[in-house]
């Protein structure tokens, strides 16, 4: 059978892979050997299945949104992963990553952040395992969510702030992959999303499958049916668009539309479309589609979301595009901003920047009235409200 799963050599295809350097070859073969052995224990599982519950706050909810349905002409759901505990899907991937940890010996944590959710996420679940964290995240991103980052201070973390590069997400990872390299025996790098080298793609993934899990048994109890006709998600790096798709990338009844961030425009210079933009390259430890230019220099991307702006995506979407077996659709600025003013008018439901570029390629998609459409809210718009009301100046209320 046909399978869209990571192989046996960490690939998804023609992506994927290790290449890291020599001084963090044990730490990866070391994770390799064990991420499987741990996330399919029992322990493991009893201990994750309650924190998810108990103190993340799962299930999310499916909610049928009627009002956003009526104006798209189909049915569609929304994945509220916005109402997690610490306001993103990011916990999920966070609660096990720091479990495999403990299960290592491993003493102290690192992260890399662009939004700041996977910095808050982390540093939460380092709070609540007592353990010390060091979260990295580019100077230009600590300016614009810096509500982030004094949660992430609060929560007893201390953030780096990179001014390497364009100061964003990728350099975030650089000088994190960096600190890797200084503490090889001691530290465990908490990746964010469905990036870098054999196997975090495919341990974040599972980690982040809790949502097409949830997706398949609230479906069946609302719909009599556990599976949608579309799932829609944004794609930075990946991670909620791979929990979304994970338990459907091999059923072809399901329509896969994952929407990267087009920025000014996909062919402004300034756009972080990775999928449609990028090429084949070696970028933080894994072959994957890459924004880089002629001689193999990263080009900068720019998206308005701090959680978008990454040059290249996880091997698990790129191969995903390369076999069509997903449709990638570029929702720029101006596109995502109107969605989430959209989404707060219609259903009460402020969601991150992020989200708002899933929401965007709703106006770009054609749907049959019977169609059940399901898209992953990621994260709610808190940490995003200085952003929203730079660019809406004139916001009309309704006062009483």
């Amino acid at each position: 059978m046909k399978t869209y799963q990571v192989d046996d050599r960490g690939y998804y295809g023609e992506y994927g892979g290790a290449y890291v350097p020599e001084i963090l070859h044990g730490c990866v073969t070391d994770l390799q050997a064990n991420y499987l052995k741990v996330l399919e224990s029992a322990s493991f599982k009893e201990e994750y299945d309650a924190l998810l519950r108990d103190y993340v706050g799962r299930p999310s909810p499916l909610y049928l949104a009627k009002r956003l349905s009526a104006k798209y002409g189909a049915r569609i759901y929304l994945k509220r992963e916005d109402l997690n505990h610490t306001g993103a899907h990011k916990i999920n991937n966070t609660v096990g990553q720091i479990l495999l940890a403990r299960s290592m010996g491993k003493k102290r944590i690192i992260a890399e952040t662009g939004a700041g959710q996977h910095g808050v996420a982390t540093a939460t679940v380092c709070a609540l395992m007592d353990m010390p964290c060091v979260v990295y995240m580019g100077k230009k991103d600590v300016e614009r969510q810096h509500i982030n980052v004094q949660r992430m201070q609060m929560l007893g973390a201390t953030v780096v702030p990179v001014t390497s590069g364009n100061m964003t997400l990728k350099d975030a990872t650089n000088e994190a992959i960096r600190n890797w390299c200084c503490h090889p025996s001691d530290t465990f790098y908490i990746i964010g999303s469905t990036v870098g080298p054999h196997p975090y793609p495919d341990m974040v993934a599972r980690l982040q499958s809790v949502i097409s899990e949830e997706i398949r048994k609230q479906l069946q109890e609302k719909e009599g049916r556990d599976y949608p006709d579309y799932l829609v998600a944004c794609v930075g790096g990946g991670s909620n668009a791979a929990g979304s798709i994970y338990h459907y990338l091999d059923d072809e009844r399901v329509r896969i539309v994952l929407a990267e961030a087009g920025g000014k425009g996909v062919c402004s210079g300034m756009s972080a479309a990775t999928i449609q933009l990028g090429k084949k390259g070696i970028l933080h430890g894994s072959r994957t589609l890459v924004m880089q230019s002629e001689d193999g220099q990263i080009e900068e991307p720019y998206s308005i979301s701090a959680g978008l702006d990454y040059p290249g995506i996880g091997p698990l979407h790129a191969n995903l595009y390369a076999t069509q077996r997903a449709e990638i659709l570029a929702v720029d600025d101006d596109e995502a901003l109107n969605a989430a003013f959209e989404l707060t008018r219609l259903e009460g439901i402020i969601p991150a920047l992020e989200s708002a570029h899933a929401l965007g390629a709703l106006s770009k998609m054609k749907f049959k009235p019977e169609d059940i459409v399901v898209l992953t809210v990621s994260g709610r718009g808190d940490k995003d409200m200085e952003t929203y009301i730079d660019h809406c100046t004139q916001i009309p209320t309704r006062v009483s």
